[in-house]
């Protein structure tokens, strides 16, 4: 796609695409079993020991910390553009502006606490040129 390579011509992501769409789907999985837990718990107060939403939290959390300092102030400026607070022709200032919050650690944390952490990346790199549904799974 033309479009696409436009874009990545115009800023370096730094973090791999298929690590950020492994941390998407991840995030996405572990949003929903903490849904599908919270949804058994009102309606039956044991919850199934299959269902452990801590640990697929905790697995998100170890993905995330895995990457360098620079990767994950990547993800969080990708968070950040995917919830609106900066467009993609501010990538730069955004990445700058995650590094300053990244610094204090914590990041991995911070990211996996975000609420709908897996779309606001999707909807990070869509507005990058860069769909994460367009990536092999």
């Amino acid at each position: 796609m033309s479009g696409r390579n436009a874009s990545e011509s115009d800023f370096d992501l730094v973090v791999s695409l298929p690590d950020v769409v492994a941390i998407i789907d991840t995030a996405r999985a572990a949003g929903e079993m903490q849904e599908e837990t919270a949804n058994e718990e009102m309606q039956d107060p044991e919850t199934p020991d299959d269902l452990d939403p801590d640990a697929l939290s905790a697995q998100l959390e170890a993905r995330i910390a895995a990457l360098n300092e620079d990767e994950q102030a990547a993800l969080i400026a990708l968070a950040w553009i995917g919830r609106g607070d900066y467009g993609a022709a501010e990538w730069d200032e955004a990445r700058r502006m995650a590094r300053e919050r990244a610094a204090g650690g914590g990041t991995a944390r911070y990211l996996a606490e975000m609420e709908l952490l897996g779309d606001l990346l999707s909807e990070g790199l869509a507005e990058l040129g860069l769909p994460a549904e367009e990536e092999e799974r």
